[in-house]
């Protein structure tokens, strides 16, 4: 068949491309592992199946890469059943080669192929995010009493610890490591031997063919084995998600990088200059992790948006095409996030500034108010606007004592004064007893923010030794898939 140029230049070769890139060493282990199922099974010859071996063994990959597009096959697979025909040589070595597409279609290798790539994509994500929450409980540790004012609604709101909110951003993290685990089981099912659609007549075993690509076992119903785009699309939502939270928590960082909020400082190799304003300091590295976290994030809707609506079928939507934009999502999320990793692990904070700044704009008026539920019974509600009284009798007589104006603020809407002293009103607002007397589980008081970096600790640790034992295992297979071929 003679393929319009129109279609080599614009389909075909992209395609080629693409596949020589993302797919030539899965669908080699996979002519293996089938090959060995079909020796075990005795569904070729053992003087077939050593043929078949050493036709994919000749099989050079380097060689492979290399090779352009000439148009005389359909695509990857196509191409290199040829090398492995001409491999296999002498009388009838065509009839052999043909013996290996015994049981199995381009549809389930289509499908393997691509559950092989992703499931490395979301294992390094995986561990990207990881080494980011292990960079940001180190600063955790070493900030659990540096005091900031940290806003509501882009004003500033209450005081908190640098430990305080990064606790938070990781314990974000460590909801995303459950989903891309939920999303590597699901998509590290084997569909090898789902065929076209319906299977086959031949005796195969697929939990054999699984265990020797590393998967945790085969997929179940053969239709939707070659149909289903779910488990492609939980990984992409999972992603989305985590580039979401990491996104604003990037955002947060710009802003606390200008020299109107000098919060947080990172190292000369994170930050460039500008060509003509040399006191300039601009942190580029963040800025890049933003934008590349935000063409990732577009790239997981424009995979939606790819495969909706489409049939619930084998179609090329969801496979030559669809493919290089998911490895771009998986390859640009981890660099955006591997990239924050790396320049907050060269983060500086001000410690003695931003405790100097904590209070200001009446950060701390909460515990105020709270003071007097404590002490005097005061309803919150009067509290509340007894503290908004003081603050707007502040504001008018900025000389007069705190105390006094307290008292007044109280008389006006109690009846009486609440007597107490300008030393006892100044602590009641100082931040860091703002900080010490906020002691719930959760919260800022650095004897509570020190509980939950160890419980953050030990999440961390799990999951590192979740990622070892997946990675492990892969290689397990790959070791044993060597050895299994090499015996025939």
């Amino acid at each position: 068949m003679a393929f319009a140029p129109e279609y080599v230049k614009y389909v075909l070769n992209e395609n080629f491309e693409d596949a020589k890139e993302l797919f030539l060493a899965p669908l080699m282990a996979i002519h293996y592992a089938h090959l060995v199922m079909l020796a075990r099974q005795g569904i070729v010859s053992r003087a077939d199946a050593h043929t078949l071996r050493a036709a994919l063994d000749a099989v050079s990959q380097d060689d492979v890469r290399r090779a352009t597009y000439d148009g005389t096959c359909e695509d990857l697979f196509f191409y290199v059943e040829r090398l492995i025909a001409s491999a296999c040589g002498g009388p009838g070595g065509d009839d052999v080669a043909g013996r290996l597409h015994t049981a199995r279609s381009r549809n389930d290798i289509d499908m393997t192929m691509y559950r092989m790539r992703q499931r490395a994509w979301i294992l390094d994500l995986f561990a990207a995010s990881v080494e980011l929450r292990r960079v940001l409980l180190g600063l955790a540790a070493r900030h659990r009493e540096t005091i900031f004012a940290v806003h509501t609604h882009t004003q500033r709101a209450q005081p908190t610890t640098v430990a305080h909110y990064l606790l938070a951003v990781i314990e974000q993290l460590e909801r995303d490591a459950p989903r891309l685990r939920g999303a590597y089981d699901r998509t590290n099912r084997n569909p090898l031997g789902a065929c076209a659609i319906t299977g086959t007549g031949f005796p195969i075993d697929r939990q054999l063919t699984a265990e020797l690509l590393g998967f945790c076992g085969p997929t179940g119903n053969t239709y939707g084995s070659i149909a289903t785009v779910d488990y492609l699309l939980e990984s992409t939502a999972a992603t989305a998600v985590l580039l979401a939270g990491v996104g604003r928590f990037v955002q947060d960082l710009l802003l606390w990088c200008t020299s109107e909020f000098g919060y947080v400082r990172f190292g000369d190799g994170f930050v460039q200059t500008s060509s003509i304003m040399p006191q300039k300091r601009n942190p580029v590295a963040i800025e890049h992790a933003r934008a590349i976290g935000s063409k990732a994030l577009g790239q997981t809707q424009a995979i939606l948006m790819a495969v909706h609506n489409t049939p619930f079928g084998d179609i090329v939507d969801t496979e030559d095409d669809l493919q290089p934009l998911v490895y771009a999502m998986f390859r640009d999320a981890t660099r955006a996030v591997r990239l924050v990793a790396a320049a907050m692990a060269t983060a500086a904070f001000d410690a003695a500034r931003l405790e100097a700044r904590a209070g200001d704009g009446w950060t701390t008026l909460t515990e105020l108010a709270d003071t007097l539920v404590r002490d005097r019974q005061v309803p919150f509600r009067t509290a509340h606007a007894i503290a908004a009284r003081l603050m707007s009798g502040r504001q008018a007589q900025p000389d007069r004592p705190m105390a006094a104006l307290l008292a007044d603020a109280s008389r006006e809407l109690l009846g009486a004064p609440l007597e107490y002293s300008e030393a006892a009103v100044t602590g009641m607002l100082s931040p860091r007893h703002f900080i010490e007397v906020r002691r719930t589980p959760g919260g800022p008081a650095p004897e509570e923010t020190a509980r939950a970096i160890a419980v953050s600790q030990t999440e961390l640790d799990a999951d590192q030794s979740w990622w070892k034992t997946a990675t492990d295992a892969l290689a397990s297979a790959e070791r044993r898939l060597a050895e299994r071929s090499a015996a025939l």
